[in-house]
């Protein structure tokens, strides 16, 4: 089972290329702070930038920096199904313990189709699979009813919901097996979901917060609601200030703030505004990270 908060881990760059001693600098900093675990080459990854081979070294690298201290949740995901099996095949043969896979984006799949899509992939490995249903990105919306009929191949274990609907953790769990595993991926309302059964979060914030939302986390697990009601709200115009524009524009402008890397993203992103970066140096000012 895959708990607490999750970094969806940036990619630094430098003049274009990837940023391989950053890299180190940040899942360090990420794990020696808390976090559950890592999550390398998501849409915070600029996944969709990303060549063949820089996705393929990025998990690789990754796996070697962690070196076993947390879980290693690869995102392997693509539109094109021989795609995505290749890269959960890979994934599985460094060394990975699970594969994040989003739902197919542009190409606007049926439910048929995205269970044909989600089992196609299942079958070609013996990896863990956890399913990415992101809406807003990628257009079409997995149904709770394909989701449970997906659940019962073996390894696929859970799901990173960012639909930020709170009633589907709850309503799906009804219908689930108790081991299906339930991330947030929505940092605004991941406390609200550990409360409708969820697990965890596949975390922005916690690129740059990682010991405030990994402590928000524990003390949810510890039933401690007091103390992780008052984090989240420390965290909430944090949070906020992350999605003024495209992500990961302002968490890679966060994170340069914090040394870890550059703000540099990858073309068709750009450099965030002036007011956005005010807006995001301020919170990270009130919240002691600067």
């Amino acid at each position: 089972m895959f708990f607490g908060s999750i970094p969806a881990v940036i990619t630094p760059f430098l003049n274009n290329q990837v940023d391989y001693n950053s890299l180190e600098k940040i899942v360090d900093h990420l794990i020696n702070n808390g976090s559950n675990g890592l999550v390398p080459c998501g849409t915070t990854g600029e996944s969709p930038t990303l060549s063949h081979e820089e996705h393929k070294k990025i998990i690789q690298e990754t796996i070697r920096i962690n070196d076993q201290r947390v879980p290693i949740i690869a995102g392997t995901g693509s539109n094109n199904t021989e795609e995505a099996i290749v890269y959960t095949k890979h994934a599985e043969s460094v060394g990975a313990d699970a594969a994040l896979i989003v739902t197919p984006y542009y190409n606007k799949p049926t439910q048929q189709g995205l269970y044909a899509h989600f089992k196609s992939i299942a079958e070609s490995v013996n990896l863990p699979i956890i399913i990415y249903n992101i809406p807003g990105r990628s257009i079409v919306d997995m149904s709770i009813e394909t989701m449970i009929e997906l659940s019962k191949i073996k390894n696929i274990i859970g799901v990173k919901d960012a639909t930020n609907d709170l009633f589907r953790p709850l309503i799906t769990s009804a219908f689930m097996e108790n081991t299906f595993c339930y991330l947030s991926g929505e940092d605004g309302t991941a406390l609200a979901f550990l409360s409708q059964g969820g697990h965890g979060c596949i975390s922005v914030t916690a690129n740059v917060a990682p010991k405030l939302c990994s402590e928000m986390q524990l003390a949810w697990r510890e039933r401690d609601i007091e103390k992780a009601q008052k984090i989240n709200l420390q965290l909430a115009k944090l949070h906020n200030s992350l999605f003024l524009e495209s992500s990961p524009g302002p968490v890679k402008y966060a994170a340069s703030l914090l040394g870890l890397c550059t703000s540099e993203t990858r073309l068709p992103l750009v450099e965030i505004s002036q007011n956005t970066k005010k807006k995001v140096s301020d919170c990270l000012k009130k919240l002691d990270l600067i």
